[in-house]
């Protein structure tokens, strides 16, 4: 095994990845390979590659992976880790990503059947092309806040910054360990009488955060109790996530699934997140996001925004939400922005989408607020060409199926909808939908029927508003 202590570069890294003044040590051999062998070596065109014992893979068959070229395995066991989920193996993980980072096709392995506890770090790139981190063991942080080392960030966990061509895969599980933070006093469910924070610090780390990077694939990753959002992608272009399984309590706070912002071309499928706040949110500067396929819920729903808060600038379009079930949720298909914002959502399109037991299927809210004092205000982030398709099952009575709130100053057009029939989960009474400033078509007759809805397009709109993205 790599022994650190003899190492000078060991001491000197620091929680940012930087290049590794050494040779690293590793076993050659396919990516398909990973899966064990009984006598730890691989075939690869009829050539025996010996692995060294240390590198070799655990025996475990969840080390198998869905590559087929030749790959250079970094297994952070070789490089110090404990893997006891006891001993910090921040540095050994670390010393692992830099050596892999400068070969092409290189896999970080977490073997299976072990646990890894990891400080809060950021893995910088750029590195060689077809870099994959391998999660088939249990990887985790510090147990809460007063584990959390002095001063390190308390905002974010992994952070994965300028990368191109990484993917994060396995058949293990990520565990934010978030218990402790959502119980922090701060925290909006465990405000006492008054409603007030107490003083203090509130942060929690999000658990996972792509920044500024590019054809990242996240596949098959189990994900549970993160202490704030699981995944946020900042600045990123060409994302594919699929197979992931997200999992945390239903009133776990402000855990979102996964979260984008400023990134565009995203594809979200095959995945079910069940979780105390959005399942996936859509910030500002997202364009070009396709979701298909995703089970949702107890959650919060699918949501736009919250977009224009303190008057900001918020640009959202080409959203496609579609074959997908949302259940038991305090909202459904959400869109929310904040009076006094300005720029656009357009061109979105929720079709296919079964409902069950959701307070909320269909909300529009341009009267975003998170406190009771917002005041009114004339701007507003303009919403356009949103279609509901093929929307059916069943709503909680507490609310109406359908709440269209939109801007006094700048009302929502284009809307339209077909094939719509929301239920009542209990009893008889269908409530009416809300409309509020709403312009839109009907093509087919909804269930419940949508008359608040004004047909046409409204005599006038201020130009110098709707055209700013």
């Amino acid at each position: 095994m790599f022994d650190h202590t003899k190492d000078n570069n060991y001491r000197k890294l620091s929680q940012i990845s930087f290049p590794p003044s050494y040779a690293p040590e590793a076993s050659i051999q396919p990516k398909s390979a990973l899966a064990p062998s009984n006598n730890n070596e691989v075939h690869n065109n009829d050539t025996m590659l010996p692995i060294s014992p240390a590198l070799a893979p655990s025996n475990s068959n969840n080390n198998s992976n869905v590559h087929n070229k030749e790959s250079i395995v970094f297994n952070v066991k070789s490089y110090g880790a404990v893997g006891n989920g006891v001993a910090d193996d921040t540095q050994a993980i670390k010393m692992a990503w830099d050596a892999a980072c400068l070969v092409d096709s290189a896999v970080v392995l977490l073997p299976s059947h072990q646990s890894f506890m990891i400080q809060s770090t950021i893995f910088t790139g750029p590195c060689k092309p077809g870099l994959t981190l391998q999660i088939d063991g249990t990887l985790m942080p510090p147990d809460g806040p007063k584990s959390w080392a002095k001063g390190i960030s308390k905002k974010q966990w992994l952070v994965f910054y300028r990368l191109n061509g990484m993917s994060m895969q396995g058949s293990g599980l990520v565990d934010g360990r978030g218990e402790k933070w959502w119980a922090l006093p701060c925290k909006p469910h465990n405000k006492g009488a008054n409603k007030k924070s107490p003083p203090g610090p509130c942060d929690s780390p999000v658990a996972i955060r792509f920044f500024m990077s590019s054809n990242i694939t996240v596949r098959g990753i189990k994900i549970k109790n993160s202490p704030q959002f699981h995944f946020r992608f900042d600045g990123c272009h060409d994302v594919h996530i699929e197979y992931i399984n997200i999992n945390s309590p239903a009133l776990s706070p402000n855990t979102d699934g996964i979260h984008i912002e400023n990134s565009n071309n995203v594809k979200i499928y095959n995945s079910l997140v069940s979780n105390g706040d959005d399942c996936v949110s859509i910030g500002a500067g997202s364009f070009n996001i396709e979701i298909r396929n995703i089970t949702c819920g107890p959650s919060h729903g699918i949501s736009i925004g919250s977009l224009g808060m303190r008057n900001s600038q918020a640009c959202v379009s080409n959203i496609t939400v579609k074959d997908s079930e949302i259940k038991h949720s305090d909202n459904g298909l959400r869109i929310k922005t904040w009076q006094g914002g300005f720029g656009g959502v357009s061109k979105v399109t929720f079709n296919n989408i079964r409902m069950d037991t959701v307070r909320n299927p269909l909300i529009i809210d341009q009267y975003y607020c998170n406190t009771k004092n917002c005041p009114n205000q004339t701007s507003a982030v303009y919403i356009s060409n949103i279609v509901y398709a093929n929307i059916k099952g069943t709503y909680d009575v507490r609310s109406p199926p359908m709440h269209l709130a939109c801007s006094d100053y700048l009302p929502c057009t284009n809307l339209t909808f077909s094939d719509v029939e929301l239920y009542p989960a209990q009893g008889q009474r269908i409530l009416n939908p809300f409309c509020w400033n709403a312009y839109g078509s009907l093509k087919t007759l909804t269930i419940p029927p949508v008359f608040c809805l004004v047909e046409g397009d409204p005599d006038s709109l201020p130009s110098n508003d709707i055209n700013r993205c």
